[in-house]
Parts: structure tokens; sequence; C-alpha cells
């Protein structure tokens, strides 16, 4: 005797999540770009924190860093001693307080079409309380394929970084990136550098895109 088809889909489910629990998702970041920056050729640069409050902090020195090399191998160099940069580069980061997110996962269907797995298992996607928040599985950040009858809670942060390049004689605006990214992680540490290898992609890019960025997890 066959099994019903929503026992096959029960049990399929938990295998699926076990089975993908394993594999990083890339991380995904929007990216906007304004940019009218000279050919390099070795243009001194300094990096400073438009936050006042980053100043001469270790955390904003350690993403500066990854801002520095990034630009040097663009053919840009940091400042030395006390020279004076032609290029000063303003760093920005941060992330919301997050919004929480309720979603009843009520009976009637399994996928958004009624079978299969569909999309649901995207960005950032996974079970509450299964793994990092960039792994494979169920995907909160979009809804839920599942057809159980439960209710989870959870929360959605938007984690930025702006980098603003300018020359240091008259002030005038020569780079302005913006790139942003949604997961169920709050963790800087791990988004920021995420954040600047999306916004040097293809840098400095066309002026006035605005582009979805892909990066591939680091391999283990």
């Amino acid at each position: 005797m066959p099994f019903p088809t929503r026992l096959i889909a029960a049990v399929a489910l938990p295998l699926a999540l076990a089975t993908l629990g394993g594999c990083a998702q890339p991380f995904k970041a929007n990216v906007s770009r304004f940019q009218a920056l000279p050919v390099p050729e070795g243009q001194s640069f300094a990096i400073v924190p438009v936050d006042p409050r980053n100043e001469g902090g270790l955390e904003f020195r350690q993403y500066a860093q990854q801002v520095s090399q990034r630009l040097a191998a663009y053919g840009y160099r940091p400042v030395e001693g006390g020279d004076k940069p032609q290029l000063v580069v303003q760093l920005d980061y941060g992330i919301d307080h997050g919004v929480q997110k309720t979603v009843s996962r009520g009976g009637g269907g399994f996928g958004p079409y009624g079978g299969g797995f569909g999309p649901g298992f995207g960005p950032y996607g996974r079970r509450w309380g299964y793994g990092s928040a960039f792994y494979y599985g169920w995907d909160p950040l979009w809804y839920d394929p599942f057809f159980d009858n439960r209710i989870d809670t959870y929360t959605v942060y938007t984690s930025y970084v702006n980098l603003t390049i300018e020359r240091s004689v008259d002030k005038q605006h020569l780079f302005e990136g913006k790139a942003k990214a949604r997961s169920l992680d709050d963790a800087l540490t791990k988004l920021v550098p995420n954040l600047i290898e999306a916004l040097f992609t293809n840098f400095p890019g066309q002026s006035g895109e605005e582009v979805r960025i892909t990066i591939a997890p680091d391999k283990k």
C-alpha cells in the first residue's frame, strides 16, 4: 500500500534540511555606485570614519584595513607619515535593530504550488533553530514551504556599508557606494567584510548602477 503524499512530504523535508544544513549559503548584497574616479596612478588616500565614535577604534581599524587593501589592489596607495592624502575615503557601517516577523504555518499544501520544495530554500534560508543564517533550509525571509501548524517568530536584520571617496583639495565627491544585505544574523564581524567585498566587486562599477552581488561562501 503506497504511503500517503502528506506523510512522504513530512518525512522528506527533515531529510532535506539535514542534507542541506551542511551547505554554506552564498552571501548576497544589493550594491549601488556613483563614480567619477580618475584613472588610478598611485594617488594617496586616507580612510576616516563617518561616525566620530569610531575614531581610533580597533573594530573600525580592521574594516578600514580591508578597504585599504582593496584600494591598493586597484592602484591607489595609503598615505604615508604626516603627508596630506590626495583622496579622503569616508567609511560608515552598521546594522538596524531588526524587524520581528511572525509566520503562521498552517496546513494546506507543500510549497507555493502545493508540491515539492519550491524556491522556499533561498537566501539565508533556515528553519528557526537550525544552523547558521547563511545556510540552506527553510527561508523565513520569504515564506515557509511546509504544511505544519506551528507559528515561528524570527528577526530580520539589515546591515550596510557606505563608502565615499572625495578629493581632499576641494571636497569633490569622486565615488559614492552603498552595499546592504538582509540576514538573520546581526554579527557585524561577519557581515561587514562581506559587504566590503561586495562593494569592491567589479570596482568602481558603472555610475548609477544598482546590482545584486553574490559572494561564494568560504571553502572549509
